[in-house]
């Protein structure tokens, strides 16, 4: 990335260049010690701008004042959100022990400088001033030392083979050292400096930011220009309301769609509720016999719960054979409650699906229904193993104390919680080595707005008592009471942070998005994608009233994640890693066999293709990453070409997103599948980013 430094300025004059300079600037450096800021202008500009900010507050070498004054400055901007500060290793130790701790509590990255103006040391000399800046909490390491030759501006970029990637930001000041500040993108550097414009260079043989920019990024290949990605301005990037996008909206935000894991669920309940079954003969006094879905958006995972709806609201009824497309919760949700609603021990319900579920296979699910009385039987030639759709369930469903394994899933799980209900007797299940915890819960919410009570307690070891993080929970056991009735209820489906991750991503690598209908308050699994972002140094900000959501490129490093809890966010979160610096590693990769395509598979095979350097083993994905601007300049871009989405909707639009890094166009054979979940991804995907 670029950064570039702002010096002489007003608060005022600051906040209008983030937010109106052209090219618009990515990342800016603020001269706490040359612009004129009190401490309130300083939070101000601070917590005003979605722009990654640096505070530099220099006293040795080419700044001025105390180092008093200069804890007092770093120290507002810190508090005010600044993404990092800079503190040179000349410090007093104790006004550097106060930052750091003040930057962990705030989660700003220390920069820890040191700067050579009368000439370039000897190697070991800045190997050595490097070590100490990482020793003194240097999360990221600057040398900058002055040059006359070529050797010198050598010996200081040889430092770049001693550190990882991403920690090292180190070049050489005056005109011998001019191409050292783009040069030392390519070796590994998270970031460079540039000046605004040449009259106002910070050091000798800065680049104007004009300049540096369209060099780095001005140039096109496959019918798209980076420029435009990265500098794009908002009102520019969506000049027309998305279809379903309310007219008073600015105009730059991108509608999320539903969240078919709420939907489906809700649908489902809401057709429960519309069972003129023995239990319910009459309408209840008071009581509206109609429930309303608000926010709803249709995609064909929904639209087939909805046609099962339509079936379950006459359980007198029940006909002998539920389609449930291409649904693999649709169809883990009704087996439970087929079951419970047959009113004969003989009577059998044929559940029927098409497209990649029937190639998907129900891990567990025989074993787990029989202890609940519940016979599957295969149809038709069926492979020896876990029994597939299409299948036939055989009730009723029986009440009662009953332990399973988790380890397949939360779906099935799901759906026993919203059948057990409707018996007469009480229930309790205890599930151990549970995965994707967060949509058992949201099924127990969705069933709360529904009359549903259903009590829970969660298991765990002392660090999960203290940190209640559902990656260390050991087990649940849920206690549900017999003989209850589902209500009519008005229930407003959250925005799908699934579809989210995708455009956030897509913001953080390569320019800015901004997104508006979701909860961040949400149960959603998927909501995790913000958590992996912020780990990886992404801009991440909510605006107050209207909700929405911004996310803008900035410096990235590798993470570490688990997605054993949200295995949906796998395609897109590899995508990301192959943008950040560093060596990623991300757990959950055992649970991708069984979705719309062996995902796993799909994901290694995509990044392998591309040229990204990536290898599984045992339930870890690994993945070599290197920044937007190490791969422009080394030639490393992602390689473009025909690619399968193996007829999986999350790896359509994960190849989509990586198209915006690919060296030429990435053809994909099948993007009519990501209608199973946002039919309209790629209306919504050429609001935000018209230039791909």
């Amino acid at each position: 990335m670029i950064c570039v430094t702002l010096q002489n300025r007003s608060a005022e004059e600051i906040l209008d260049l983030l937010e109106n300079a052209s090219p618009a600037i990515q990342m800016a450096e603020i001269r706490l010690d040359r612009c004129p800021l009190n401490e309130d202008e300083i939070e101000t500009v601070f917590s005003s701008s979605d722009t990654p900010l640096i505070a530099t507050c220099r006293v040795a070498g080419d700044g001025n004042g105390t180092w008093e004054e200069a804890e007092a400055k770093l120290q507002a901007a810190i508090e005010a959100g600044a993404a990092f500060i800079d503190l040179e290793l000349e410090a007093p130790k104790e006004i550097g022990k106060r930052l750091r701790r003040a930057c962990s509590e705030y989660g700003t990255r220390m920069i820890r400088s040191a700067h050579f103006f009368d000439g370039t040391p000897s190697f070991e000399d800045m190997r050595e001033t490097a070590d100490r800046c990482r020793k003194f909490g240097g999360e990221i390491i600057k040398i900058a030392v002055s040059a006359s030759s070529e050797a010198d501006v050598t010996r200081v970029l040889s430092l770049y083979n001693e550190y990882e990637e991403g920690r090292l930001v180190a070049f050489a000041m005056g005109e011998a050292g001019r191409s050292s500040r783009l040069e030392c993108l390519r070796l590994g550097s998270p970031f460079t400096y540039a000046a605004l414009t040449s009259e106002e260079a910070a050091a000798p043989g800065q680049w104007p930011y004009s300049e540096m920019t369209e060099t780095l990024y001005g140039r096109s290949f496959g019918g798209k220009s980076l420029l435009r990605m990265t500098t794009t301005c908002h009102s520019e990037r969506c000049p027309e309301p998305v279809e379903g996008q309310s007219e008073e909206s600015d105009g730059a935000a991108l509608q999320m769609p539903s969240s078919k894991s709420f939907a489906q669920r809700a649908i489902i309940a809401a057709a429960l509720a519309d069972c003129h079954s023995e239990r319910s003969p009459e309408p209840v006094e008071g009581r509206s016999e109609e429930s309303h879905l608000d926010g709803y958006t249709p995609c064909q995972d929904s639209e087939a719960a909805k046609a099962v709806a339509v079936i379950l609201s006459d359980a007198k009824n029940l006909p002998g054979q539920i389609h449930v497309g291409e649904s693999g919760l649709l169809t883990r949700l009704m087996i439970p409650i087929v079951a419970a609603l047959q009113n004969e021990k003989s009577k059998v319900v044929n559940i029927t699906g098409e497209g990649t579920l029937l190639n998907r296979p129900l891990k567990g699910a025989t074993e787990i229904m029989a202890k609940f009385g519940t016979l599957l039987r295969p149809l038709g030639e069926q492979a020896s193993g876990d029994i597939k759709v299409p299948l036939s369930v055989q009730g009723p469903l029986l009440p009662g104390k009953v332990d399973i394994s988790g380890k397949d899933g939360s779906q099935l799980i799901s759906g026993l919680l919203m059948a057990l209900p409707l018996l007469k007797g009480d229930s309790v299940i205890h599930v151990h080595d549970p995965k994707s915890i967060p949509y058992m819960f949201i099924t127990i919410d969705v069933l709360k707005k529904f009359g549903i009570r259903i009590g829970s307690e969660m298991e765990g070891d002392e660090e999960f008592m203290e940190t209640q993080d559902w990656g260390l929970c050991t087990g649940i056991t849920f206690k549900i009471k017999g003989g209850q009735e589902y209500k009519p209820a008005n229930f407003c489906i959250e925005g799908d942070w699934s579809a989210a991750a995708n455009f956030l991503v897509a913001g953080a690598v390569f320019g800015i998005v901004r997104l508006q209908g979701l909860d961040t308050t949400s149960l959603q699994a998927d909501i995790s994608i913000m958590d992996i972002l912020m780990d990886a140094g992404a801009s991440l900000s909510q605006e107050d009233e209207s909700g929405i959501i911004t996310t803008q490129k900035a410096p990235l490093r590798a993470f570490d994640t688990d997605l054993n809890n949200c295995p949906d966010l796998f395609p897109i979160v590899a995508i990301l890693a192959a943008f950040c610096s560093g060596t990623s590693h991300i757990l959950g990769f055992k649970r991708l066999a069984s979705k719309e395509s062996d995902r796993g598979k799909a994901i290694l095979e995509s990044l392998t293709k591309m040229g990204v350097s990536a290898y599984a083993e045992g339930d870890q994905l690994t993945i070599e990453g290197h920044s937007l601007e190490s791969r422009i300049l080394n030639g490393t871009l992602l390689k473009g070409g025909e690619y399968t989405s193996f007829h999986d909707h999350r790896m359509a639009m994960a190849l989509t997103v990586a198209s915006l890094g690919a060296d030429g166009p990435i053809i994909i054979d099948d993007t009519d599948c990501v209608a199973k979940s946002f039919p309209a991804f790629f209306d919504i995907w050429r609001q935000g980013f018209p230039s791909a």
